[in-house]
């Protein structure tokens, strides 16, 4: 049998990155319209920096597609608000809906925004060495609720895949997290959300191993 030959990367704090990764992907301004509670303040900070901004960046490793492989990556996150709505990634649910996925903290201040395809929630506060454990089966977008970049290194079974389009199908997440008013933040109600069907939610715990 041919053994794959170990790897080794390093994670650049500074540069929010792991290198040594062979895959990077970006997600701008533009990507993520619709995603945020106030249009008038997304249109606005649209104007202000152009499409093209970059929100969030992915740097990883993907060794193989196989169920008993793991990838490895670095997410960067930039530092700021949608009027009062702080910013995220788009989340997802893995496509395997039954794996898990791990977040280390490296730098900055965040959140991980978890929900159950029945709508429970759950908010874990991310900072430096503080370890997210993403059970199977749950939703989960990242929020950066700090003054400076959000560095997490990741790690999630390599045939997991993601589901993006499970968070728009039910109008967006349950919860908004906010700034506070008072210099921190608290998590809303999203009013546009809509519980997900049953037959929907019946194929996702299908899906136990």
């Amino acid at each position: 049998m041919a053994l794959r030959e170990p790897g080794v990367f390093t994670v650049d704090i500074d540069a929010g990155e792991l290198k040594g990764a062979a895959t990077r992907y970006r997600k701008t301004l533009g990507d993520l319209a619709s995603l945020y509670e106030d249009d008038a303040a997304f249109a606005r900070l649209l104007a202000e920096r152009g499409p093209d901004a970059v929100m969030y960046e992915v740097t990883d490793h993907k060794p193989s597609a196989d169920p008993g492989d793991i990838i490895i990556g670095v997410t960067r996150m930039a530092p700021g608000k949608v009027g009062r709505e702080y910013f995220l990634t788009r989340g997802h649910i893995h496509a395997k809906a039954d794996r898990p996925e791990m977040y280390y903290g490296e730098s900055g201040t965040g959140l991980m925004l978890l929900e159950s395809p029945d709508g429970e929630v759950r908010i874990v506060e991310m900072r430096p060495r503080v370890v997210c454990y993403v059970p199977p089966f749950w939703i989960h977008r990242s929020v950066n609720v700090g003054s400076d970049d959000l560095v997490m290194t990741f790690a999630y079974p390599a045939d997991s895949g993601q589901d993006y389009d499970i968070i728009a199908r039910s109008g967006g997440m349950r919860r908004r997290i906010v700034d506070d008013g008072a210099g921190g933040w608290t998590a809303i109600d999203n009013a546009a959300w809509r519980p997900r069907p049953a037959a929907e939610v019946d194929a996702l715990y299908g899906q136990a191993a």
